[in-house]
């Protein structure tokens, strides 16, 4: 319901106003000067302001309108006037005020000139929410059995209105189930709102949970909702609920059980309906013996537990990722499609990843990123994970030859092929080169004047690696 503040020394006039936008089914606020105007915002949440030029006690529309300006920049305010004056008008414009309306004014001719603020400042508040959901993915990725029961779970908890409490490592993405919970649930309507509870240090976890009034504490220059009123008929994810702080989790626990939030400096108390999905990577129950987690906030909690398995559980998704993140970031850079080598997913697999998604989620940004060619080899994606190259033995060309011979080019053997020989050519000199720099790849490169990326691809391609004697 928005709130709508009337401002005129007129009571017939105020009254008026006021009763028919409450029938209309607005809040409306009344003030009898700027003076009062100023106290009323500070103390409450406003929406638009209706603000008449001409007052006679204290100060004035204009006076009012500079003031309220400077206190909340974002704050709609509409000018009224029994006099059209444009001058007046285009004043008032230029300071800040959304339009200049004469009197005598109907409800209908209110609503028609404040209507569009008032769906902007809506619009704006829904959008500031959306962007604050951006997760590192926007579906969730994967054919294993551990994503498809980790489905099932999803589906059957959202039609519910019960408390879930998602365990999992850093990077496994837990906001993408929370998000996918909300979105399956009756509440997808409305708002998904996350608090990561680890990012927010005690002092400033309270307010964004329930918000402040203007001069609660050192900072606090204009009012704040908190994150249970945004998250009002929708969801509120706490993210890292192991890290939130005892005198926090006192206050949450309260809202669960009354479903009543009450801002920092404020004595109202306000109805809020909100789901709460919390998150966490730390093992509760150990929490709760050493003293740092409430045992009761945790049965509050945790009615339906959901894991969250780690990457390294689930490798035989890691190609279906790969491909996902590639497509996805060559769709938004539109820069020209890089293929991924069917032998560079055997490296992404022989990873323990862990930093899980979000870190293959990076690695593969990154080789998108710096490989300058078309195709993205093995070697490259070892060399990006910083992996040792994996070829089981020391290169044996076809003839034989032996390192004396380097770097002078191979004889002609009759009956092998000409670039059979090239190989074995290129392979010795590689090998010769890498015994001379003592296996130092980027020394290596530098004195054979080949991308390291290249350097990796023709040692798994002639099968070089480091002798197990000196490893």
């Amino acid at each position: 319901m928005e709130t709508i503040l009337i401002v005129d020394d007129e009571k017939n006039t105020l009254k008026m106003l006021s009763q028919g936008l409450k029938m209309r089914g607005y809040q409306a606020l009344t003030a009898a000067s700027g003076e009062q105007a100023l106290q009323q915002c500070a103390k409450s949440e406003v929406d638009l302001v209706l603000l008449d030029i001409r007052m006679e006690n204290g100060m004035d529309g204009v006076e009012t309108l500079v003031k309220l300006r400077e206190l909340y920049s974002t704050l709609n305010i509409v000018m009224m006037s029994a006099q059209q004056d444009i001058e007046i008008a285009v004043k008032t414009m230029e300071l800040g005020a959304k339009r200049y309306i004469t009197k005598p004014i109907s409800i209908d001719k209110i609503l028609s000139n404040v209507q569009p603020f008032l769906e902007i400042s809506r619009l704006s508040q829904e959008n500031e929410i959306l962007k604050s959901q951006i997760s590192p993915t926007d579906e969730m990725v994967g054919e294993s059995a551990a994503v498809s029961y980790l489905r099932s779970q999803i589906t059957r908890v959202a039609a519910s209105k019960l408390g879930v409490l998602i365990s999992g490592e850093n990077g496994t993405g837990k906001q993408l189930v929370a998000n996918a919970i909300h979105q399956q649930s009756r509440r997808s309507g409305k708002t998904f709102i996350p608090l990561n509870c680890a990012a927010l240090p005690d002092e400033l976890i309270e307010s964004e949970l329930f918000g402040h009034e203007r001069g609660a504490f050192t900072g606090a220059d204009s009012q704040r909702q908190g994150r249970f009123e945004l998250a009002h008929g929708g969801t509120l994810f706490l993210d890292e609920i192991g890290d939130m702080s005892l005198k926090a989790q006192a206050k949450v626990l309260r809202v669960i059980e009354t479903g009543e939030v009450e801002r920092l400096g404020g004595n109202r108390i306000r109805t809020v309906d909100v789901r709460i999905i919390a998150a966490t990577n730390k093992r509760l129950p150990e929490e709760i013996d050493n003293g740092r987690f409430r045992r009761d906030l945790f049965y509050r909690l945790n009615v339906v537990p959901i894991r969250v398995p780690p990457l390294r559980e689930r490798k035989e998704d890691i190609p279906l990722l790969v491909k996902y993140f590639a497509e996805r970031l060559q769709l938004d850079m539109g820069s020209t499609p890089k293929v991924i080598d069917p032998g560079a997913y055997a490296v992404f697999q022989s990873y323990h990843w862990p930093g899980n998604i979000r870190e293959l989620k990076n690695i593969v940004e990154r080789l998108l990123i710096m490989v300058h060619r078309d195709v993205v080899m093995a070697p490259d994606v070892a060399e990006a994970l910083s992996l040792t190259p994996q070829p089981s033995l020391s290169y044996v060309p076809a003839t034989a030859p032996s390192l004396e011979s380097v770097p002078g080019m191979p004889l002609y053997k009759p009956g092998i092929a000409l670039n059979q020989m090239m190989d074995d050519a290129e392979a010795q000199c590689i090998l010769a080169a890498l015994e001379e720099n003592k296996w130092n790849i980027r020394r290596t490169s530098e004195a054979l004047e080949v991308e390291r990326s290249n350097l990796y691809k023709k040692m798994h391609k002639y099968g070089i690696s480091r002798p197990n004697s000196e490893n």
